[in-house]
């Protein structure tokens, strides 16, 4: 992929960011979502490529946009995989909460995992953790070999995981081995980032989230030079035989960076919706302004760029076309 489409591609969740921020607060998450959505497939067409969604809102007779199958950009171009998450916590940006980002990925075509709509069990670590750790390994296994690598006591280690019932097992081993835990009520992509990025004090992700947004942050994770590890949670039939329909024989199999992402380059970008704990949210300025602050990464080089920009709102009828009806 050329480089300079690393510039391009962060105007896309730019305007997703600035269009679902105008929603912060006020409980209508839908709404957030679809202003986000919005602008990201309008501004898509303005990039110079010949896109194909594998990630996206769902499937064709699911959503109105940016669904599955999807032809996106300019069509003139690279052939590429998009994954996408306009809005990646709706419910946050609903309640004014942290740690709302606007995201996608672009890899070179057929590199990117057709992850399907389900649960994926994922472990997460930074890059001094590559190839110590095993999703396989018992939990209590796993902590040690983490604090002996990062030369710390049990009680110094954080560890990250989506508040959500269904980790009660988890969270029952980590304090009994007396870890520190960080929950988050959404946001797994932020989340799995998170022992990459050094200033979030999170040494390691556990616990199980949405499929799509797991290869998500493998691309991420791959620009930073850390590691995801997953296994998908087929949890009846039909989301069994869904994983064969997209061509994983074995929905069980432990996936590896590789699987999700390929060996190939790949490119990562992020705005930040509200602020997190490594991308600050949208900043309303006087003068009709607003600031984003945004992150893009590309693997093959392991640039990682931190963009603040400021936007003239009324030159942006993209944001005013996303947000029509609030």
């Amino acid at each position: 992929m050329e480089r300079e489409l690393a510039l391009e591609v962060i105007r896309v969740t730019e305007m997703a960011a600035l269009s679902a921020a105008q929603w912060m607060g006020r409980g209508k998450k839908n709404e957030a979502d679809a202003a986000a959505t919005t602008a990201m497939r309008m501004m898509f067409d303005t990039v110079s490529i010949k896109g194909t969604v594998v990630i996206g809102e769902g499937e064709m007779d699911e959503a109105p946009m940016l669904y599955i199958g999807e032809q996106v950009g300019s069509l003139q171009g690279p052939e590429v995989d998009v994954a996408v998450d306009p809005l990646e916590g709706t419910n946050i940006v609903a309640r004014g909460l942290d740690n709302a980002i606007s995201v996608l990925a672009i890899a070179n075509k057929g590199h990117l995992l057709h992850a399907p709509d389900m649960y994926m069990e994922k472990l997460a670590v930074g890059p001094q953790l590559v190839g110590k750790v095993d999703i396989n390994a018992p939990l209590e296994e796993t902590v040690q070999a983490v604090a002996s690598t990062l030369r710390k006591n049990l009680s110094e280690l954080t560890v990250m995981m989506l508040d959500r019932d269904r980790h009660e097992q988890i969270v029952r081993t980590l304090r009994k081995v007396g870890v520190r835990i960080k929950f988050i009520t959404d946001g797994d992509v932020a989340g799995a980032i998170a022992p990459a990025m050094p200033e979030s004090g999170i040494d390691l992700f556990v616990g199980s989230g949405g499929a799509p947004e797991g290869v998500l942050a493998a691309a991420a994770l791959k620009c930073l030079g850390g590691e995801l590890q997953g296994r998908l949670m087929p949890g009846n039939a039909v989301e069994y035989q869904r994983c064969i329909e997209m061509g994983l024989q074995d929905p069980y199999k432990v996936l590896s960076m590789e699987d999700m992402i390929g060996r190939d380059d790949v490119i990562f970008a992020a705005t930040g919706v509200t602020s997190g704990s490594f991308l600050q949210g949208v900043r309303y300025l006087p003068g009709d302004r607003a600031e984003t602050h945004s992150l893009v990464m590309r693997a093959k080089t392991r640039t990682i760029r931190h963009i603040r920009t400021l936007h003239y709102l009324p030159s942006k009828p993209i944001v005013k076309v996303a947000a029509e009806g609030k």
